[in-house]
């Protein structure tokens, strides 16, 4: 069974390779999503991250989230894709989704580092 935040990915990679949504289309909003799916805003950015971390969106600050470019120079056979149903995302939708990963990871880094100096705090106050 997926989650609500898969089945939104997966009804908009649907739409996309069915050609619904073309490549430099505008995404739904969130509050669309959240209305059509009855789903959290949690829920919609978890669905929108996985889309960009797979390729298939690229978010533009200020503007919103879009359908992916295909890559032009791919390294596969533009005859082995398998009918739409590939990602269509091209470099810069990648190196977005990194760039995410990586923000993400430092502020999990950070936390834990707080938690471990405030642990520390209260153990050497408790052995005075």
């Amino acid at each position: 069974m997926l989650l609500t935040f898969e089945v939104i990915a997966e009804a908009l990679r649907e739409r996309i390779g069915s050609g619904g949504l073309k490549p430099g289309d505008a995404l739904p909003t969130q509050a669309i999503l959240m209305g059509e799916f009855g789903a959290s805003s949690l829920s919609v950015q978890k669905a929108m991250a996985l889309l960009k971390r797979d390729g298939y969106a690229i978010s533009r600050p200020g503007k919103g989230a879009f359908v992916a470019q295909p890559d032009i120079d791919t390294d596969e056979d533009p005859g082995s894709l398998d009918g739409g149903n590939a990602p269509v995302g091209g470099t810069a939708a990648r190196v977005e989704a990194l760039e995410l990963a990586l923000a993400e990871t430092l502020d999990q880094l950070t936390a834990l580092r707080a938690r471990v100096e405030a642990l520390e705090v209260g153990v050497t106050e408790r052995d005075r």
